[in-house]
């Protein structure tokens, strides 16, 4: 299968031992012990030094992954190309810091009567950024050696993990609200030195700068392309936090509390995406580079398929069990509010992580300017329709559901025009046929669910007296029936030969 099958299999992996560590965290602890405001704080604290990171990074991330194969040189240490990506960002962060200081009257005034408890945490968004920066800049450069595995680790594991201490001494009283905030910047700074270490110890970093070596031309691309980065990101990295600071703008952190956790759950269909989609960047961006736009294609099919089989089995079983998570967690009566507002959540990241792919074809082409105007086009759309569709009063659900429609129709609208340009002007598409049978197999799959649910459900429910007993029973039954099901059909389908050879490997180790 290659490095990039083995790093995505364990980069996954790794994955979703996060995902086990933040189910436990989110749906049994934070629930418990936060209240929906305090989630609120949290996620708006978090998400909004995320923003700040995304924007202080100057496009380093995209730019290392366009430029590394002009300086990849094993014997001379890749000629420093490494001590740019960290002069970069810190530019970055400088600049942006004096936006954040000269923004802080409008934010406060966006949030002041809604949302007063995030102005009093404001100022801790800034170490905050400054750790989310550089995890992601040393996690951009392990994933150009192609090593992608430990950084994916601390970051989904060993934050996680921390994270879920961090709760638990706030509910124990150990910690104050206060306490959990600084807990928070500290366990980012310690990600980040683990992580600087890490790289130490592949031998193949050096951070000292050969200027000689950039060509004169070279330089003059790269600041013109980092220039396009910058003014993208200004509109790309707002885009999915939209929902949430509309949210909470308008309609509390307590609300805002609600939309995290179901932003939460909907998060678990693109969890396969962000080791595929990392791995095999590289791969894209050495194809592009070489003109070879036919190893791109095959590359942005197979990324897509595998994503959407993945996402779309992910989302299955989250909607088949979605009575059943509310109805097992703290505060589950509270937090129902934000069902379907998962469902159309769920979509949006399906349509999103399946077809996100396209765009990093387009940013690694020579037609990657074109880009500016789909994130552009993306975030204006996704800011009018959440300001339209979020309601400043009225039923929480509405606006979750406002908010939820906001993102998926933004997308939809994005993604559209942006296949078509890329199919007509480079020629690669993600779609494939093969993903029509990942539909069939699906929807066949929803289809005997519903009528499980009509003939056996109501069964379950009454079984042992207590109807939550009955619930989870009823879920683990089907849950195991249809996934196996599905992923027979999916064998015998011949979908994926990749998925077909894993299938083979397993069954042969067992006889």
């Amino acid at each position: 299968m290659g490095i990039v099958a083995r790093q995505s299999i364990k980069g996954t992996i790794a994955t979703y031992i996060g995902v086990a560590v933040g189910i436990v965290t989110t749906f049994f602890v934070q629930t418990k012990y936060l209240t929906t405001e305090e989630i609120g704080l949290v996620d708006v604290l978090l998400q909004s030094a995320l923003l700040f990171s995304g924007l202080a990074q100057l496009g380093t991330n995209t730019s290392a992954m366009r430029y590394y194969p002009y300086f990849k040189d094993e014997d001379n240490r890749d000629h420093g190309f490494f001590g740019w990506t960290l002069i970069v960002p810190l530019i970055g962060f400088a600049v942006f810091l004096g936006f954040f200081f000269a923004l802080r009257g409008p934010i406060a005034s966006f949030f002041s009567e809604k949302s007063a408890l995030f102005i009093d945490y404001i100022y801790y968004v800034i170490p905050l950024a400054f750790f989310m920066l550089y995890i992601s800049v040393f996690e951009t450069n392990s994933n150009l050696l192609m090593r992608i595995v430990v950084p994916r680790f601390i970051r989904e594991v060993g934050l996680r993990v921390l994270t879920l201490v961090i709760y638990l001494l706030f509910g124990f009283h150990v910690l104050s609200l206060t306490g959990m905030v600084v807990a928070f910047c500290v366990s980012y700074g310690l990600a980040t030195v683990i992580n600087i270490v890490y790289l130490f110890t592949l031998h193949r970093v050096s951070f000292r700068i050969e200027k000689k070596y950039i060509t004169p031309k070279l330089k003059r691309d790269f600041l013109i392309y980092t220039l396009f980065l910058i003014t993208s990101a200004l509109a790309g990295n707002i885009t999915p936090l939209l929902n949430r600071y509309f949210v909470a703008g308008k309609q509390g952190l307590a609300i805002g509390g609600i939309l995290t956790i179901a932003i939460y759950i909907a998060s678990l269909v693109e969890m396969p995406y962000r080791s595929l989609g990392s791995i095999s960047k590289p791969q894209i961006s050495q194809a592009m580079a070489e003109g070879n736009v036919k190893e791109a294609d095959r590359i942005c099919k197979s990324v897509s398929l595998h994503q959407f089989l993945v996402g779309s089995l992910v989302f299955f079983l989250i909607w088949i069990n979605i009575d059943t998570i509310f109805s097992l967690l703290p505060q589950g009566g509270v937090f129902r509010a934000g069902k379907w507002a998962v469902l159309i959540l769920c979509l949006s990241r399906l349509v999103n992580s399946t077809l996100n792919v396209g765009t990093t074809v387009l940013s690694y082409s020579k037609i990657y300017y074109y880009s500016l105007f789909f994130t552009i086009l993306l975030t204006v759309l996704a800011w009018w329709l959440n300001a339209r569709w979020v309601p400043a009063d009225g039923d929480p659900e509405k606006g979750l559901i406002g908010a939820a429609f906001a993102t998926l129709v933004a997308y939809m609208v994005h993604y559209v025009l942006l296949l078509a340009l890329i199919r007509w002007k480079i020629g690669t598409s993600p779609l494939s046929a093969k993903q029509l049978l990942v539909l069939l197999v699906v929807g066949v799959l929803f289809g005997l669910d519903w009528l499980w649910s009509k003939s056996l459900t109501p069964w379950f429910k009454a079984l042992l007296g207590k109807e939550v007993y009955g619930l989870v029973i009823d879920s683990a039954l089907k849950s195991v029936l249809f996934l196996i099901l599905g992923l027979f059909s999916v064998y015998k389908l011949k979908i994926s030969e990749s998925v077909n050879n894993m299938i083979d490997k397993i069954l042969k180790m067992k006889k």
